[in-house]
């Protein structure tokens, strides 16, 4: 008997995620079936940047997807995703990707840049004030016109130094919730289980697969 992702894979064999993240691509490939080949903008030069102009991260995926849909034939599949830290406001969250924008240099990595100034904001923060989760907001838009929207989260707590070399972002300094290890550490098996972004490709999968 032919299982759920066999099925997945045979409706939707191709899809184009609104992204030049290469990180992101490959996460979400592994995410997906064998079956199903993602690819993202780094193969279509000629399609624009979309400007994430929006201060939620709904609207920033929805912008992506739009735009993008209205250049290419088929479905676009766009994520937004980041970082909140209870203790800092909810920062970095939608400028998760550029937070420490304003002071990096170009040496280096912007991921490292960017978790490092997490932690140095908070470095007098106890333990139990840590809390923190990754949120990803996925939008599914066709001919400029949004499909459907999909919200995963998984809760965590902050380290307080980068731990592991796994994953990319802030994988490093998150916790999630009843885990000693962050998702630097863990494997990658263990992370697809239960991250915000395996969350919200489970809902994605469910949608299509009704849909068709």
């Amino acid at each position: 008997m032919e299982n759920e992702n066999d099925d997945f894979a045979k409706s939707l064999t191709t899809i184009l995620l609104a992204t030049r993240n290469r990180h992101k691509t490959r996460e979400i490939q592994t995410m997906l079936s064998d079956g199903v080949k993602v690819v993202d903008l780094t193969q279509y030069n000629h399609l624009p940047e979309i400007e994430e102009t929006g201060v939620t991260f709904e609207e920033n995926s929805k912008l992506k997807a739009e735009g993008i849909s209205l250049h290419v034939p088929g479905i676009v599949l766009a994520d937004d995703s980041g970082l909140e830290v209870d203790a800092i406001g909810k920062e970095p969250g939608v400028y998760s990707a550029r937070y420490a924008a304003s002071s990096f240099s170009g040496i280096g990595s912007i991921d490292v840049a960017n978790t490092a100034l997490v932690l140095k904001k908070m470095v007098d923060v106890p333990y139990e004030q840590r809390t923190a989760r990754f949120r990803c907001v996925l939008a599914v838009a066709e001919r400029g016109k949004t499909l459907a929207v999909f919200d995963g989260t998984v809760e965590g707590i902050l380290a307080t130094e980068v731990k592991g070399s796994g994953g990319f972002g802030y994988d490093p300094i998150f916790m999630p919730i009843g885990y000693t290890e962050t998702f630097g550490e863990l494997s990658a098996e263990i992370k697809h289980t239960m991250s915000h972004r395996s969350r919200a490709l489970a809902q994605f999968k469910i949608w299509w697969m009704r849909r068709k």
